[in-house]
């Protein structure tokens, strides 16, 4: 009896395949940062000094851990995924608290869902990540931060 599907094809590789071409951009290198974040955290704590830059790195490694959280029985569009992944991957929340996350996240998606879903949520959606719906992105969280603050 053989099995039903190719060994030849290793499930990542599929898995990678499958997504769609915006979030292949926006969390290309995500699982290598996420990765790098949980050995400099745990080497930093051995440290009772840090550097800015690591101190900076740490922080983004936080908050897109935080991210990656996902309330149990709520999928969230694609669109969606992409889009708050973006601000996780370029850093957009360095100015807010880890504790803010997620209401930022929150925030930053029912705006987007209010003033952008045909724009740039149905895009993002279909793969597509143009300049001006990065644009949008880093606009709209930059305004959610203030909000925060």
């Amino acid at each position: 009896m053989r099995p039903a599907i190719n060994v030849g094809i290793s499930v990542s590789r599929v898995g990678g395949n499958a997504q769609v071409k915006s979030m292949k951009k926006v969390a290309g290198t995500l699982k290598i940062d996420q990765a790098q974040w949980t050995e400099l955290e745990a080497f930093s704590k051995f440290s009772s000094d840090v550097d800015k830059v690591t101190e900076l790195a740490l922080d983004k490694g936080r908050k897109n851990n935080q991210l990656l959280i996902q309330p149990q029985y709520s999928p969230m569009p694609v669109g969606e995924q992409v889009a708050i992944l973006y601000c996780g991957t370029h850093a957009l929340m360095r100015d807010i608290a880890i504790g803010q996350v997620r209401p930022f996240q929150e925030a930053f998606l029912d705006r987007l869902r209010a003033a952008h879903k045909a724009d740039v949520l149905e895009p993002l959606g279909q793969g597509k990540l143009t300049p001006e719906i990065e644009s949008v992105l880093t606009e709209t969280a930059a305004s959610v931060i203030l909000t925060l603050k």
